[in-house]
């Protein structure tokens, strides 16, 4: 019976991981899509449009520094992949509303070389995908945060302090030694 429910636990942990893997791949293809919509407007001059691209590639590079993060690798490289991704994911979220809602304005401050009609097709487009970035990348947050989770419980070496369970038996023991002797059971 023992056996079972750490088959249920490997399988949705292994579940889990391809979920995971997918909305990644997802994500990817998104960031990609968007980078290719904004190129399109011809926009290299711009300030606004270097800056617009960066916060794709920045996407791009946490989807796939993520994959290897949220399993295994330090503390560090997973709390800067988290806090990347959540202040990518907050001005992914806040480009999308402003370009549904001054899809006019945030054209001429890109300065297209692209007609306006054509420009704001284009960008409405791609602001459909920079909501489908914003929704992608929280889900991968939130299941990088339960793969770590299980990654750590389980105990497969994540962060220095190894397994909750190994942790908190050596604490037990050294607090022992220390008490009386009628409590040292």
């Amino acid at each position: 019976m023992g056996l079972s429910v750490e088959n249920s636990v490997t399988e949705y942990h292994s579940r889990t991981h391809k979920i995971f893997l997918i909305s990644n791949y997802l994500l990817l293809g998104a960031a990609s899509s968007c980078i290719f919509l904004t190129l399109s407007l011809r926009l290299f001059p711009s300030l606004f449009g270097f800056f617009f691209i960066l916060l794709h590639v920045i996407a791009i590079a946490g989807a796939v520094s993520g994959c290897s993060v949220a399993i295994s690798g330090s503390n560090k490289w997973y709390l800067s992949h988290m806090v990347t991704m959540v202040l990518t994911s907050i001005f992914e979220g806040s480009v999308s509303v402003l370009i549904w809602t001054r899809t006019s304005d945030f054209l001429g401050y890109l300065k297209s070389y692209v007609r306006e009609d054509d420009g704001v097709l284009i960008l409405k487009l791609a602001g459909g995908l920079c909501v489908v970035v914003f929704c992608l990348e929280w889900v991968v947050l939130g299941l990088a945060f339960v793969l770590r989770y299980y990654a750590f419980v389980e105990g497969h070496g994540v962060g220095n302090g190894g397994s909750l369970k190994q942790r908190n038996g050596k604490v037990a023991d050294e607090d022992l030694k220390n008490w009386p002797w009628p409590f040292q059971v």
